[in-house]
């Protein structure tokens, strides 16, 4: 079904995150929140990125300050390293290593591999290289018990250069009496950088599918998460794919 919002002059589908905003939150909303915030984040206008990024935050017409709809939300106690700790225990773990410099080792050692990282880098780029949105953190130790009585607050304007400011206490009620923030700030990513966000638009679509086609040539490979899928995940997402995954290796679902 097509889409048209009287107030905003916008006809048939939303091409890109700017109608998609508008037809949901109208002009001021949008113009106040969402602009600003996206094109730091993103490091282009709203214009050039694809609807289905905002379309992934619920609207309500409520005083119901959850991210999303979802009936719990939450981390894990104690935060995800500590469920990482968990599922690795008694399972030899290497840090500091690069898989892809040395993977005939590794490949040699197992009959599967799980590959997390970019599918562009995992076949040398030899397609062109994917693009990614970087990230930027600056921590600070404030003589303070508490500074913004949150976890995270987030920063919509666009003059303002970081996107959120995390206060790590408020993820498990700490009671110190000093606290530490951390301020997000959104960067261009190069290569050998961390890559935090795939751009999802049309031209690096079109070449991550070209990606998909070699990757389904490598059977004993199973490529997951955001940088190898290519793909917005958020937690909950990611571990559902995850569980998918395995399932599937393991002849539990088609």
């Amino acid at each position: 079904m097509g889409h048209r919002d009287a107030g905003t002059g916008i006809k048939g589908e939303p091409q890109n995150l700017e109608e998609q905003a508008i037809s949901l939150v109208g002009t001021d909303i949008y113009t106040k929140l969402i602009k600003g915030y996206t094109e730091k984040q993103w490091g282009r206008s709203c214009t050039e990125l694809p609807a289905f990024i905002i379309k992934r935050l619920p609207v309500r017409y409520t005083f119901d300050n959850n991210y999303f709809n979802d009936r719990y939300q939450g981390i894990p106690v104690g935060g995800y390293n500590k469920l990482i700790e968990a599922l690795l225990d008694g399972i030899e773990v290497r840090t500091g290593v690069d898989f892809l410099k040395d993977r005939a080792t590794y490949q040699a050692m197992a009959k599967k591999i799980v590959y997390t990282g970019s599918i562009d880098e995992y076949f040398g780029y030899k397609l062109g290289q994917l693009e990614y949105r970087g990230l930027r953190f600056e921590t600070e130790r404030l003589e303070e018990e508490n500074h913004q009585g949150v976890a995270v607050v987030n920063y919509t304007e666009f003059e303002i250069p970081y996107t959120r400011i995390i206060e790590h206490k408020h993820f498990e009620f700490g009671t110190q009496p000093v606290t530490y923030i951390t301020r997000e700030y959104p960067a261009d990513w190069h290569r050998g950088e961390e890559a935090y966000y795939p751009v999802n638009n049309d031209h690096n679509q079109q070449l991550y599918q070209k990606y998909v086609a070699l990757a389904k040539q490598e059977p004993n490979t199973i490529f997951g998460g955001r940088l190898a899928e290519y793909k917005y995940y958020d937690m909950d997402d990611v571990i559902e794919a995850a569980l998918r995954k395995i399932n599937k290796e393991c002849g539990l679902s088609s």
